[in-house]
């Protein structure tokens, strides 16, 4: 009897029915830190007002997990309940991964339907050119 490690596919498929039912304010406080420890910093001033006091939801497909984060004048942080999602981004976390580390641009994981982007277009664009100015916020 031959065993191998399961793919990260398999391991995903087998975490989303346990972490799409788990309270998401833990993660998304994890997922605030990191942007104010990582993005924040970097973030030009212009780009931080177009994106004040929005909400955008940021949804990790692959084991159901789903954010809803929004800047203001302290940094980012989870966003209220009540918050109307201005902007979704979808992928799954290989693809977010491979964002941050500067592997892949947006536009070619969006290109190739790895990254799905709905709702206010300019602002997705904003974030998007900006995160492009910025490079990898994870080497």
């Amino acid at each position: 009897m031959t065993l191998t490690a399961p793919t990260l596919s398999e391991v995903a498929a087998r975490l989303r029915p346990l972490v799409s039912r788990l309270p998401m304010q833990p993660p998304a406080y994890a997922l605030a830190a990191a942007l104010n420890r990582w993005l924040l910093p970097r973030l030009p001033a212009d780009s931080r007002a177009a994106l004040s006091n929005r909400c955008v939801e940021v949804a990790v497909t692959d084991i159901g997990l789903t954010l809803r984060m929004q800047l203001d004048q302290r940094g980012f942080s989870p966003a209220p309940a009540s918050a109307p999602v201005v902007l979704r981004i979808a992928a799954a976390g290989p693809d977010y991964w491979r964002l941050l580390r500067g592997r892949d641009d947006a536009d070619r994981l969006f290109f190739e339907r790895a990254l799905v982007m709905e709702g206010d277009t300019e602002m997705g664009l904003v974030l998007k050119n900006t995160l492009d100015a910025i490079g990898p916020l994870w080497k």
